[in-house]
């Protein structure tokens, strides 16, 4: 007998029996390892023994124990022997890799075709399927499109059922190449269709292989360092875990695949061969009772990337025919260790709620039915995640301006499919699977048309990928799985019509529109239509879409330029939308703008010059005259001239001739300046013909003159109210390049569009009048401040004293009392102030609390430690300027001696007096002070409370600026005391109670001072405006108009049938439609009196005051308009609402929005806005204000726009009230690099306190997670002034909606464990098992990679919980779940400042960060903890901080409340504006009255 030749084995399969016998695992998974890696190389006498002892043990001839002896002992004989070459191994290897792997070119084929079916899939998902989801052969292979990395069909010829039965051994040869040698036989047989696809899938395999032995290295020389729990190698789950099950073996009746799958019961066809060589596809039937398990036994999911990596899954069930839908076992063919799967894939929804999941191993595809009950568990997971990506899509789809927390709200609210195994989805469902359900979304894009906006870059997507750490265009090599959603799904039509607008505004947006886009079609606008770094970038154009087909390369013209549909980048996309998201609210850096410099360059001409007639006026050295002729032409007085600049791409400069002279500097003359409308906010969307007058002027030499032009004044028509929405050509003037009209004056600070003001020069100075000189010099007066009527009796030689002094236009008297900022004076008493202590804790646990290292920065979000004190308050003693050496008083230098007052927290008892007291409340003192009459911010009204006709409460809520004061404080004792008589005796009767700013008074005497302070005393009634609120929400800008008494709303509009019910509820009087505005305009500008509904309709004249803040989704970005976003923005509802403004012509406008409106695409769309009014004969401004500042416990800043019809006063922006955080109130926009500012004059100083959540809620009772009682009582009184104001005067025992929103077990257990300290959020949470309300207990979040940024804890311990904190790309397998720390927020915090914020408390003393409409921890403002218990914040809480009374009510359920609060202006803050319109009001009626009075006077001296 020839000796026997040696065992050749090959490296790999060494290596791995040396690992085996390493592992610690049990003698019996021993043997059973070995023999599978050594089966294929054995001896053939060797194999004979192998298989009489299975059939032996089978046979149960012998136990189970004896097998594996005897087999081990037999294996132990073999290894022996092994030496020598082992070359043979290789090539046998080479071959059975080209099986397994489905004949290389077959598999490039499948590459090169797969993008193309990929599409026709989607395109035609019903293309014509058999029964259960199988394609029929004219699609070719289209099932595959979903497939993964692993398809193994042979597109050629299907293999006899006998040539797989010989093959099926080698199969295992595969199992003994470990992945790495499989991937370079993979490489050096491909045929390089497809490189760097190829390279890349190899790099994640290669990098998977050596990861974990990467990491041991790294990790040994640290000796403190924890290593992470080992993981199995296969399926990646760790192995100490509970949740870990093996698989429990199959029947006795059990079959291999292939003998299955001749099993009668399930054939189609009789078993000869021929009916099975000519069944083209592979065989497909379903299975039910399975379970997925890997090498080793454990039960592991397949859809989390393993079969994408070539690991091993087998499976193991009841095999039924694929005409049964029944998921019971009867009637099945048991089967045992069925594939490795090949791929896995989903047909999307059959008509039904559930997606048919399959998987396609090297014999057949497998419908999956109903798993083992063992396997339910994780099957669950995949069923949730499939119908989770369903909702996903599906609702964005219909509402893609959706935020994060709407989606959320969709979620929780979705009751499961009967038959899934799970009851309810939660967020923790959706970040759990995030990554599936964005690559569910990318691949319902590339479905989608080009010219749809992709449904990733929606806000909420954008958040989800942030939040979650997403990989986009992360294409598995180009397969997705993708759920082919049977029809593209039904847009919902509700969503906005097409705008219904005037004639006017179509036009300014059409012609402006028009030309941009041509303009930046011929520019070919900059296309970055990639990130370069994604697969998707890297993959090759796929030559079958309607993109690709075009493309010159692929036969087309090549006009559409579009890219291929395959190669959509999903990274560019977000990035784009996330360039255009809103700027943070806090901490809005200011773009430093250029210097425009003022001076004009001009360039001087050669011209003839003769003065034409005498002179009409000599003084001293000039000689004025009227006319005079420049190049024969003749100018005269008020003639305008242009004027060219040294910069010749500078258009011509234009002024009026004010005034024309001689001197010694030649002939000369005083030119005051127009503005064209490009130098104005208006910039490239004014009318090129229009001018606006500015006050700037210059003398200059009439050479410089180059000719003249005619400017007209377009003064308002008498019919101007009833002209709206005529037809109107938009041109007012021809363009014959010397004519220019103008409307307005213009204020270059805060682009403000005035009526232009009248001035009338006196008779002895017309010649040399200039209007512009006239009001600057106004304007410097007023800022100097001069005192009159002095006190001869009381003089001194020191000083001179005086009862009065101007200063603002405004006059102040001894006795009144005045504003000074804080830093005018201190107390003699330092008040305890807030020590800005660190809220860092120094010794913290890190085992415990293994984030807290994030919190590095002090600075708390929502915290009031940096806001400023109010204004000083002191009455006036005396009024005096020192006496120069020559005995005259010093007029530069006016000093006031006041007497200080002090507020509640100025006194020893702190910041806690003034927490109960009243906001207006004063303590008297006798300290006194001098400071110089220049500090004084303003006037306002101090009164000794006992003095007053009326309560306190009637005489504060009388006007602003409004104090009283009970006590006078001694500092010197610390006590409180009457206040002295002097005190008392300053407040005479009738004083002060008017405060209309006497502005432009400039010197004033004493007797014209007396007529003005009685005229104030009577303020004229104003009547309240009609008004139209179209997008009211449930109310808020008209709630605060109605507080400030300016106006009466008696139409609303709001779509959203849940607002617009909570406006009927608090405004029972007021007409509300709840239907489209487009189709209301279109009613009546089509002449009907009343809609569907028979309510009658506002008809033009009617509306006297117009608000409302239309939403802007759709174009709010930053960057430029393209033609997709600027169609949207055409149809938007601000165009619809600037149509409603041209219709009704109200007297007054107002457009509140978010903050960026002023941004978005450049300034443009606050440029058309403003453009549209201007074009109207509307004067009009915009601003930003800060919602804090009037009163509410709420950062919130809002853009407003104001317009006043021709005739009234612009009003200007209110002064704020209250001090506020000043990182918060960064209020100027910068517009084509110039910087404007809201023309608040005071700064960020504020007459009272800032309000505090403490102020703003701590009265109310304690509720718990999920209160859900409509009305409770209060329990107790007002503890604040603003609890006092908020409750109302009239008594209420009933407190609504003080509910809040029931969160999920997980949620509600993280809510408990973070701390009570402020600033405390996510990162204070411990790392615990603890259990659940639910019953079930969390798990410990792991640590399980090394964070390349943050390094690793003082005890050592790991801080990455995922491959990417080291680098790399992100494992799927590394997500993990039900844990107090979310594992998303470690997973994603290097690069969202470590998601600062979520799950945080609001600190009693700050303020609400920006009110949301759905309070979630982890939404965009997760600062939604109540400070002390363990819940998110309440409805009537979050309708608090945004200042609405307690008697408001909301309608609806729960979330439906919150989105009514959250989406409304706060009252606080409309009433501010209100009662500037009113302020402007009385102005105009008061001059009304001065100019009827002289009138009269003037008919009486006639008679």
């Amino acid at each position: 007998m020839p000796s026997r030749t040696s065992l050749s084995l090959p490296d790999d399969v060494r290596k791995r029996l040396q690992t085996l016998d390493e592992d610690g695992i049990s003698e019996e998974d021993h043997v059973k390892e070995k023999l599978k890696l050594v089966q294929e190389f054995l001896h053939v006498d060797a194999k004979d023994q192998l298989s009489s002892l299975e059939k032996k043990m089978k046979s149960s001839e012998i136990s189970m124990d004896v097998y594996i002896s005897k087999v081990k002992a037999l294996l132990g004989n073999e290894l022996h022997l092994e030496n020598g070459s082992h070359t043979d191994g290789v090539e046998q290897n080479g071959k059975t890799n080209g099986f397994t792997n489905g004949s290389h070119k077959d598999e490039d084929d499948g590459d090169v075709t797969m993008a193309g079916e990929e599409e026709e899939a989607v395109k035609s998902p019903t293309a014509s399927k058999g029964k259960g989801g199988r394609k029929s052969k004219s699609n070719a292979d289209a099932k595959k499109s979903p497939a993964s990395t692993r398809v193994t069909r042979n597109s050629g010829k299907q293999p006899t059922i006998m040539s797989m039965f010989s093959k099926v051994q080698k199969r295992k040869s595969e199992d003994l190449n470990g992945d790495a040698v499989n991937g370079q036989n993979e490489v050096k047989k491909e045929d390089d269709v497809d490189e760097c696809r190829e390279e890349k899938r190899l790099k994640v395999q290669s990098d998977e292989n050596t990861a974990p032995e990467s990491l041991e290295k790294e990790i040994k020389p640290v000796s403190a360092a924890k290593t992470p729990p080992p993981k199995c190698q296969d399926c990646r789950q760790y192995l100490d875990d509970t949740d870990l099950k093996f698989f429990q073996g199959d029947p006795d009746n059990a079959l291999d695949e292939p003998e299955m799958l001749t099993d009668e019961r399930l054939s189609l066809f009789d078993s000869n061969e021929d009916g099975f060589e000519s069944y083209e596809d592979l065989p497909q039937h379903k299975i039910t009772n399975f379970s997925v398990y890997d090498k080793r036994g454990h039960l592991c999911p397949f859809d989390s990337g393993l079969i994408e990596k070539n690991v091993e899954l087998y499976f193991s069930c009841v095999v039924k025919p694929i005409y049964d839908d029944n998921p019971c076992l009867d009637g099945g063919v048991p089967a045992k260790k069925l594939g490795p799967i090949n791929s896995w894939w989903i047909t999307g929804f059959d008509g039904g709620e559930k997606a048919l999941i399959g998987f396609t191993t090297a014999f057949a595809d497998y419908i999956l039915m109903q798993s083992s009950e063992e396997y339910a568990p994780i099957f669950a997971l995949m069923q949730e995640k499939i119908y989770m990506s369903k909702i996903v899509v599906e609702f964005l789809q219909k509402n893609p301006d959706a935020t994060y927390e709407d989606l959320l709200n969709k979620i929780e609210t979705t009751v499961p499919p009967a038959g899934l195994n799970f009851n309810c989805f939660t967020e923790d469902t959706l970040l759990r699977h995030a990554q599936f359900v964005v690559e569910q979304v990318e691949s319902y894009d590339e479905a989608g048309d080009s010219d749809e906006q992709p449904i990733i870059v929606t806000p909420c997507m954008r958040d989800l990928i942030k939040l979650a750490g997403v990989t986009l265009g992360k294409r598995r090599a180009a397969r997705r799985q993708a759920i082919r959603h049977p029809t593209k799904i039904e847009k919902d039509s509700k969503g906005p019509t097409k705008a219904t607008t005037t004639k006017l505004v179509y036009q300014i947006f059409d012609t402006f529109f028009s030309d941009q886009i041509e303009q930046n079609d011929k520019e070919g606008g900059v296309k970055r239509q990639r990130c370069g770094v994604c697969e998707v970038c890297q993959s090759p154009d796929c030559g079958k879409c309607v993109a690709c087909k075009d493309m010159i390369k692929f036969g087309g013209s090549g006009k559409s330029k579009q890219a291929c549909k395959q190669r959509r980048c999903p990274n560019l996309a977000v990035k784009e939308a996330e360039d255009d998201e809103n700027i943070e609210e806090e901490n809005v850096p200011v773009e430093k703008p250029k210097k425009v410099s003022q001076a004009k360059r001009k360039k001087q001409t050669q011209c003839k010059l003769a003065w034409i007639g005498e002179p009409v006026q000599t003084e001293g050295k000039k000689q004025y005259y009227s006319k005079v002729s420049v190049n024969d032409e003749v100018l005269e007085l008020g003639d305008t001239v242009s004027v060219s600049s040294e910069d010749a791409s500078i258009p011509l400069y234009l002024a009026r001739i004010t005034s024309l002279w001689e001197d010694n500097n030649g002939k000369m003359f005083h030119a005051h300046w127009f503005l064209r409308g490009i130098h104005t906010v208006l910039g490239e969307c004014s009318d090129p013909l229009e001018l606006v007058i500015v006050d700037e002027c210059e003398d200059m030499l009439l050479s410089y003159v180059l000719g003249k032009v005619n400017v007209m004044y377009k003064a308002p028509s008498n019919n101007w109210f009833m002209e709206g929405g005529m037809d109107v050509d938009i041109k007012v003037i021809e363009d014959d390049g010397k004519s220019f009209f103008y409307q307005f004056w213009y204020d270059t600070e805060f682009a403000r569009f005035e009526m232009p003001p009248t001035t009338v020069p006196t008779e002895e100075c017309k010649f040399k009048f200039c209007s512009s000189c006239a009001r600057i010099k106004e304007r410097e007066d007023q800022q100097v401040p001069r005192p009159f009527e002095p006190i001869e009796k009381e003089d001194s030689d020191t000083k001179a004293l005086y009862k009065l002094a101007c200063f603002k236009g405004e006059q102040f008297r001894v006795g009144d009392s005045v504003y000074l900022p804080p830093e005018a004076y201190s107390f003699s008493l330092k008040p305890a102030s807030p020590v800005k202590r660190s809220h860092r804790k120094e010794d913290v646990d890190e085992d415990l609390y293994p984030e807290y290292y994030r919190k590095s920065s002090d600075y708390i979000k929502g915290s009031n430690l940096d806001a400023p004190e109010p204004f000083r308050i002191g009455r006036v003693k005396e009024i005096f300027c020192h006496r120069r050496s020559n005995g005259k008083p010093d007029m530069s230098e006016i000093k006031l001696r006041l007497y200080k007052f002090y507020r509640p927290e100025n006194t020893h008892k702190g910041i806690k007096a003034s927490y109960h007291a009243d906001i207006n409340q004063l303590y008297w003192s006798d300290e006194e002070v001098t400071v110089s009459m220049k500090e004084v911010l303003g006037r306002c009204q101090v009164e000794y409370a006992e003095d007053l006709n009326e309560s306190v409460q009637d005489y504060s809520n009388g006007g602003p600026d409004r104090f009283y004061f009970l006590e006078a404080y001694n500092a010197k004792s610390k006590s409180f005391e009457d206040p002295p008589n002097h005190a008392r005796s300053a407040v005479h009767k009738g004083k002060g109670k008017g405060k209309g700013k006497g502005k432009g008074k400039g010197k004033v005497s004493a007797a014209q001072e007396t007529t003005t302070s009685n005229t104030d005393a009577e303020k004229p009634k104003v009547s309240k405006y009609r008004t139209l609120d179209v997008f009211s929400g449930c109310g808020g800008l008209s709630e605060g108009f109605h507080q400030a008494g300016i106006s009466e709303t008696l139409w609303a509009i709001e779509m959203w049938e849940p607002a617009a019910q909570a406006f009927r509820l608090n405004n029972p009087g007021t007409s509300v439609f709840t239907e489209d505005c487009n189709v209301l305009l279109k009613l009546v500008m089509s002449g009907e009196k009343t809609n569907s509904l028979g309510q009658k309709l506002p008809q033009k004249g009617d509306v006297e005051m117009l608000c409302g803040g239309p939403p802007c989704q759709g174009f709010s970005g930053m960057n430029r308009f393209n033609s997709r976003t600027y169609s949207k923005f055409k149809n938007s509802l601000v165009v619809s609402y600037l149509s409603y403004c041209d219709y009704y012509r109200p007297k007054f406008f107002l457009l509140e929005n978010v903050r960026n409106f002023v941004s978005f695409k450049n300034s443009m769309v606050l440029k058309l806005t403003l453009r549209c009014l201007v074009r109207m004969g509307y004067q009009c401004t915009f601003g930003v204000l800060q919602a804090g500042q009037y009163g509410v416990a709420q950062t919130r800043r809002r853009a407003i726009i104001l317009a006043a019809a021709p005739g009234e006063k612009l009003p200007h922006y209110p002064e704020p009230l209250h001090v506020f955080a000043p990182r918060a109130c960064s209020l100027n926009v910068v517009v084509d690099e110039k910087k404007y500012v809201t023309n608040v004059t005071r700064g960020n100083g504020g007459v009272y306190r800032t309000i505090t959540v403490r102020d703003t809620m701590s009265d109310l009772p304690e509720i718990r997670n999920g209160a859900a009682a409509l009305e409770i009582s209060y329990n107790g009184e007002p503890q604040s002034w603003f609890q006092r104001q908020i409750r109302g005067a009239q008594y209420q025992p009933i407190l609504r909606d003080h509910i809040c929103k029931d969160m999920s077990a997980l949620v509600e257990g993280r809510m408990r464990h973070i701390p009570l300290a402020p600033g405390s959020d996510w990162r204070d949470l411990p790392n615990l098992e603890v259990r659940l309300k639910d019953g079930t207990m969390t798990k410990k979040l792991r640590y399980t990679h090394t964070d390349k940024k943050n390094g690793r804890s003082s005890t050592g311990a790991l801080r990455g919980v995922c491959t990417c904190a080291g680098g790399k790309p992100c494992d799927p397998a590394d997500r993990q779940f039900n844990t107090l720390i979310p594992w998303c927020l470690p997973h994603t915090g290097n690069r969202h400042n470590h998601w600062a914020g979520l799950y945080g408390r609001l600190e009693w003393d700050g303020f609400f960060s920006t009110t949301v409409t759905n309070p979630e921890p982890m939404g965009k403002q997760g600062r939604v903890l109540h400070a002390e218990q363990h819940r998110v914040v309440s409805v009537r809480e979050c309708a608090r901080s945004q200042g609405f009374p307690d008697t408001y009510r909301f309608f609806g359920n729960i979330l439906d409340k919150h989105r009514q609060v959250g989406n409304a202006v706060p009252p606080p803050l409309s009433r501010a504006i209100g009662l500037e319109i009113k302020k402007c009001v009385e102005e105009r009626m008061k001059e009304e009255h001065a100019s009827e009075n002289i009138k009269q006077e003037k008919m009486e001296v006639s008679d």
